[in-house]
């Protein structure tokens, strides 16, 4: 949220620095400048009540504090400090540690992910190479005609059928011999 050309980190102080911004302008409608002693009793209460403590309200108390200690009629030691109400180099240190903290922790969470991703892929590729290694065994050794074995068992094929015919021949070859000996046995008795 952005109050008095300073933009705030939350919305809460965004509308604290919005409600100092009234008091402000309420102020200065009401500030005789022309009185130096009277800003100095207003700068003095608004210190001590700790009405502002935002960006807009302190430059708001320096301007006051500027014109206060440019008047000849004020002694510059009546002039209080403004106390500043956070801390800053260690605030703002600790958040920006925290910030590279989780930056590491998100940078090693992915890192670690990543790495359980890259090692369940190479298990899944290794059995994925174990799986077509064992398809190709099982074709190869298959009596199943396969691309690998295709010659093979047609070969086999022809072969035994081949030598089913043959043994067929032979055995209608060997009917034959008896039967035509046996007919021959016969024609010859008969004459």
């Amino acid at each position: 949220m952005e109050t008095g050309g300073f933009a705030f980190y939350t919305e809460s102080d965004g509308k604290l620095a919005e409600t100092e911004r009234r008091k402000i302008e309420y102020l200065e409608a009401r500030i005789d400048y022309s009185r130096p002693e009277s800003i100095l009793h207003v700068y003095n209460k608004v210190l001590q009540d700790q009405v502002f403590r935002t960006p807009v309200g302190l430059v708001f108390l320096k301007k006051l504090q500027d014109y206060l200690l440019k008047q000849p009629q004020i002694a510059p030691e009546r002039v209080q400090p403004i106390p500043l109400f956070d801390t800053y180099t260690d605030a703002v240190e600790q958040r920006r540690q925290n910030e590279r903290e989780n930056i590491r922790e998100r940078a090693a969470e992915q890192k670690k992910r990543a790495n359980i991703r890259f090692q369940i892929s190479v298990v899944l590729n290794i059995l994925l190479v174990l799986a077509i290694c064992a398809m190709f065994l099982i074709s190869v050794q298959s009596e199943q005609p396969n691309i690998f074995n295709y010659e093979r068992a047609l070969v086999d094929r022809y072969a035994a059928w081949e030598q089913e015919l043959e043994e067929r021949e032979q055995a209608i070859r060997e009917r034959e011999r008896e039967l035509d000996i046996d007919r021959l046995d016969t024609v010859q008795t008969a004459q």
